[in-house]
């Protein structure tokens, strides 16, 4: 008999002197493929319910998500109020860039130390140290005087917002009653949700102040310092304080959790998880952290969870929405609206209303199905979208040109789509690749849940690094607006790119020109 068959033996042994085995004995069978015994194998009263201690427990730790939420969707209304004071008399695309990719590259980096850091450290110090550089990193924003400085200060956020984006999921999973974990990871996300709204909220209200973009990135400071003296008064993780062999302290924890359940319903409970640790702390002990790296590679069960992990975090990413979170304010500002910091208040207040339907049914849905039919919506909003911005920009050339009034009908069209594709996103996308903790083993959480975090603000890093540039490079159709003959001209020193680019804004200015002398 192996070791683990020994194990579930002595388990059912410890569970007969307890006089509880008999209750339980169908549950305790319900062993997992490699034949360990799993906390899902156990179902206790309160399951389904939880108690004010839950839901304090998340609302603290999803000030983490909402500062996530405020600390990206922030820069987008920074970044059109800044004007001279960082020194240039306007910050070029490359600047723009610059000092929002800083803080993805910061979130990259975070977020693959984050897991890994917090199995060693706990789950709480590591969310108190996201709390310390939230603080540090919005000051710093608050008070430079440089291009390079408010890059500084958005990569130091950045680090903060990777370490909250990994940790803060992963501690409300350990910390949530079983059938309740994905939607108390998803009102995490509809905090960051949250925080994208007050993001704009704060932008909408400073956009007319002198300096007020020092307040929009400075004042972030505030919920993490509030969270500092919250995380204070929670507990760790039942899992990590039973890996350092505080079985009481677990046991009181889970008590809270399961406030509804019976003491022998919650001494089974902890039994299960004792065991599940135990396990994984015989598989750390007999491996270093280079060979658990290669178990989550080489492992099948681990290898298909990373796969997925890493998948739908790509997937999230790569979609492109955090572009328009980003770059919301310019993007309504280029197609003619008076107040774009407010249209962009509209898109995050959609993100976040629908953060909150995914809320209520994904447990009831079911993480692959809600994935299944929102993506759909995805697809409609961004084809809708890309015609109205075909017949937005006919008169342009297919270029959006600052100063050119387009016509409201095609802009309010393009804000509709955004509307469609942004309630669809926060619908699926947007939630479920959050609920990775559960994709694997605790022996290797931290690194997987750190690999896949890692990926997403890799993914993340990509798209808003590249947007700016590759609008002001990139047209629609770099054919459009010229003849069947200029066509032809400009393939005759190379690929055209440069020669399409100048017959347009040729043909621009000549049609600029004629309208003048006409009026």
């Amino acid at each position: 008999m192996d070791r683990t068959s020994n194990d579930l033996r002595d388990f059912k042994d410890d569970l007969k002197d307890e006089k509880i085995y008999d209750e339980v004995s169908e549950d305790v069978s319900k062993t997992n493929a490699n034949g360990e015994i799993s906390e899902l194998a156990v179902i206790v009263e309160g399951e389904e319910r939880t108690t004010w201690f839950v839901w304090l427990l998340v609302c603290c730790t999803s000030i983490s998500g909402l500062l996530f939420g405020y600390d990206t969707g922030v820069i987008s209304g920074a970044l059109v109020t800044i004007s001279s004071d960082l020194g240039p008399a306007e910050l070029s695309s490359g600047q723009k860039e610059l000092i929002t990719s800083a803080t993805t590259l910061g979130a990259l980096l975070g977020g693959l130390l984050a897991g890994m850091l917090s199995d060693y450290l706990g789950r709480r110090p590591v969310l108190a140290l996201a709390d310390v550089i939230f603080i540090g990193g919005a000051i710093g924003q608050a008070v430079c005087h440089t291009v390079w400085a408010m890059i500084g200060g958005r990569f130091t956020i950045g680090f903060g917002v990777g370490i909250a984006s990994c940790v803060a999921p992963l501690y409300i999973q350990e910390l949530s009653p079983t059938r309740l974990r994905g939607r108390m990871v998803a009102l995490n996300v509809a905090a960051i949700t949250g925080g994208q709204v007050i993001a704009y909220g704060i932008d909408a209200a400073f956009e007319n102040t002198h300096g007020g973009w020092r307040w929009m990135v400075g004042l972030g400071s505030v919920p993490a310092g509030l969270q500092f003296i919250f995380l204070y008064f929670l507990p760790e993780s039942p899992r990590i304080l039973i890996r350092r062999g505080n079985l009481n302290m677990a046991h009181t924890v889970m008590s809270k959790i399961y406030a509804h359940a019976t003491p022998k319903q919650v001494d089974l409970k902890v039994k299960v998880l004792a065991s599940a640790v135990r396990q994984s702390i015989e598989i750390t002990k007999s491996t270093t952290l280079v060979q658990r790296c290669r178990m989550i590679l080489v492992l099948p069960v681990n290898r298909r969870a990373l796969i997925i992990g890493c998948g739908l975090q790509a997937f999230q990413q790569l979609c492109g929405f955090n572009t328009l979170m980003y770059y919301s304010a310019t993007l309504f500002e280029e197609i003619g609206f008076n107040q774009p910091t407010a249209v962009g208040l509209i898109v995050s207040g959609t993100n976040f209303i629908f953060t909150l339907f995914a809320l209520k049914y994904i447990d009831i849905i079911g993480r692959r199905k809600i994935m299944i039919y929102s993506a759909p919506g995805m697809i409609v909003g961004l084809t809708l979208a890309s015609i109205a911005f075909h017949y937005l920009t006919l008169k342009t050339g297919g270029n959006l040109v600052e100063g050119t009034h387009y016509p409201r009908t095609w802009s309010a069209i393009v804000l509709l789509a955004m509307i469609f594709y942004v309630a669809s996103y926060a619908t699926g996308l947007g939630n479920v690749p959050w609920q990775q903790g559960e994709l694997f083993g605790l022996e290797v959480r931290g690194i997987g849940t750190s690999l896949a975090t890692m990926t997403n603000w890799g993914a993340n890093l990509l798209i808003n690094s590249t947007y700016l540039s590759l609008m002001a490079k990139i047209t629609p159709a770099e054919t459009a607006g010229l003849s069947l003959e200029e066509v032809q001209m400009i393939f005759q020193r190379g690929f055209g790119i440069k020669d399409s680019q100048r017959l347009r804004r040729e043909k621009r200015a000549l049609l600029r020109g004629e309208k003048h002398v006409q009026a």
